[in-house]
């Protein structure tokens, strides 16, 4: 019985190997699932190539800019709750906000971008600013100093808004752990 007549025929050429790369590639990200140090080591030495090689070369500064507002933007989406509660009438149905008194019941706090995927797209956008270093076209002449300057303020006003919203809502992205060593914490018998 021929193969093409049954449908079943197996994909070959490039489509194939764009299939089996992108297992592979997705295999490697499961494996590293659990290593948060060695990824975020590995994310730290990748974005200190890149500030070493646009220190050195002294250009390619819109880029860097694009990358730091980039990376703001997920810093940003990896502070924010999921279910934000100051968008109180859009989620009362669902039982998933966060306690905003101190009856409510506890709810763990949910991010809207997940650890590993601010991990995996930091890197993606260091490594993609890294590879835009090595064409001109991208060297678009501008006065550096501005776009720091711009940068700061945009990075202060936007982390203070983000502050207050987690002093009014009383929360924090990240989790604290018991001091049981102190006598503050469970006594045991």
């Amino acid at each position: 019985m021929d193969q093409s007549a049954s449908g079943a025929e197996a994909p070959s050429g490039l489509p194939a190997t764009l299939k089996k790369f992108e297992q592979r590639f997705q295999q490697f990200l499961d494996q590293t699932t659990p290593y948060h140090k060695e990824r975020w080591a590995g994310a730290g030495v990748l974005f200190l190539l890149y500030v070493v090689r646009v220190w050195l070369i002294a250009a390619y500064y819109i880029v860097t800019y694009s990358l730091g507002i980039y990376l703001l933007n997920l810093f940003l989406a990896f502070l924010t709750p999921k279910f934000d509660p100051a968008m109180e009438g859009d989620n009362e149905d669902d039982g998933l906000a966060l306690p905003v008194k101190a009856e409510d019941d506890f709810k763990p706090f949910i991010r809207r971008l997940p650890e590993f995927k601010f991990w995996y797209w930091a890197t993606r956008g260091v490594a993609t600013a890294f590879l835009c270093t090595f064409f001109p076209i991208f060297d678009v002449p501008v006065f550096w100093p501005i776009l720091v300057i711009y940068f700061l303020i945009l990075f202060g006003l936007t982390m203070k808004q983000r502050i207050k919203h987690m002093m009014k809502y009383k929360y924090l992205p990240w989790t604290v752990k018991p001091d049981y060593t102190s006598g503050g914490g469970a006594k045991s018998g």
